[in-house]
């Protein structure tokens, strides 16, 4: 149906509306996360037939924890993924970053020192974002060779920083809190709660606005369904890890992470420029985008979350070693946000899928160990889901230029 100059386009809000939008969504290549819900299901599936301890309450929680770190790098990743840049540095800036934290709390001792150790940490991340960022604008060079030569570098601070030590056990108790700290099981229905009101309020506001200015919105009952799901899921995960010890303290941070960045992605102007930038970079500067900001804000975003990671792995492993921050984090955190749809030809992602990819990775790698397979089944498997995504992101990338969108 096609309108006249100055008619507002027509709103869908009836049944027909809603599975007419998903039909054409699929039929243009806009999946989602279906691909990655239907991988997890696969997986647990599997994995629990083979061990019938894998979907155990305290398993999950384990597994909760486990994918902190990764995907606190990976919400990072997706920023730098969304402007078509790659940044493989920030496993390395994690690890310098979980450094220094645990050699200024082993100094600092006490709740004050953890939090002032906790913030030079960061502040380090940060400090190597503007560097690379500023590097990869203001000169040219491309952000691979820059956060490559980055990661080198880095791995070498860190082990100037450890000495011949090697491994920095974390003595300071409030660190060692962040990971074996748990919420009780009243504050978890709570947060729940608070979590599916503040979905509702902004997914039902942000289809008022569009329809006040006369902007196509998505039917009323897709969006019901949308909160119908995301109440259903976190009932689940609080249900589920409260028969365990409750939500853990680190997996709170993940998922306050995911919902602050994915509400900057989603309704700020800093995160319409992001998309609008990794979709054409040249239309964006001829729309009066500033391009060099909006690139360094980004690296120093990826660095900053990746200092967080860090700490928190610190925190879960206690102790940093010239191991923290090496390929594997790496590997496993870009991955993560492809698996959940980034796509690497920027413009396209969710930082929410993310945090699904790091979950997928994150199931494999658990029940790999409940099974004691060896790393190489590990890598196998893990090598194939990442190129499965890309290939899905590839072809569905075809589809969506075939259809004009």
């Amino acid at each position: 149906m096609s309108t006249v100059p100055g008619q507002k386009e027509p709103t869908s809000t009836n049944d027909e509306g809603l599975f007419s939008s998903i039909k054409v969504r699929l039929a243009s290549g806009d999946l989602g996360l279906i691909p990655v819900i239907i991988a997890l299901i696969v997986i647990w599936i599997v994995f629990q037939i083979l061990n019938p301890h894998f979907l155990d309450p305290r398993n999950l929680s384990n597994l909760v924890q486990q994918i902190v770190d990764i995907g606190t790098l990976a919400i990072g990743v997706t920023f730098v993924l969304l402007l078509g840049e790659i940044d493989l540095s920030i496993a390395a800036v994690s690890g310098v970053s979980a450094g220094i934290l645990v050699i200024l709390a082993t100094s600092w001792t006490g709740p004050f020192g953890a939090i002032i150790a906790i913030i030079i940490a960061i502040l380090s991340g940060i400090a190597i974002g503007v560097f690379q960022g500023l590097w990869v604008t203001l000169i040219g060079v491309p952000a691979f060779i820059v956060t490559l030569a980055g990661s080198l570098g880095y791995q070498g601070i860190l082990l100037a920083l450890l000495g011949d030590t090697g491994t920095v056990p974390v003595i300071n108790p409030t660190l060692l809190a962040i990971s074996s700290t748990y919420l009780p099981g009243w504050l978890g229905w709570l947060l729940a709660a608070i979590t599916v009101a503040v979905f509702a309020w902004a997914t039902l506001g942000q289809r008022q606005r569009r329809t006040q200015k006369g902007l196509k919105a998505t039917p009323i009952n897709q969006l019901m369904l949308r909160i119908i799901g995301v109440a259903i899921i976190t009932s689940i995960v609080v249900l589920t890890l409260n028969l365990y010890k409750g939500i853990p303290l680190s997996a709170l941070i993940l998922i306050l992470l995911v919902f602050i960045f994915g509400f900057v992605t989603q309704s700020t102007l800093f995160g319409r420029h992001v998309y609008a930038l990794g979709g054409n970079a040249e239309a964006a500067r001829r729309a009066g985008i500033k391009v060099k900001w909006v690139k360094v804000s980004v690296f120093i975003l990826a660095a900053g979350l990746a200092a967080v990671g860090g700490i928190l792995g610190a925190s879960r492993l206690g102790a940093a070693s010239p191991a923290t921050g090496t390929g594997d984090l790496l590997l496993l955190s870009i991955a993560a946000a492809i698996i959940g749809g980034t796509s690497l030809f920027g413009g396209r992602g969710s930082v929410y899928n993310a945090l699904a990819g790091a979950l997928v990775l994150g199931s494999v790698e658990n029940g790999m160990d409940l099974l004691s397979a060896p790393s190489s089944t590990k890598y196998l498997i893990e090598g194939a889901i990442l190129l499965i995504a890309v290939t899905i992101d590839t072809l569905t990338r075809r589809r969506r230029i075939k259809a004009g969108r």
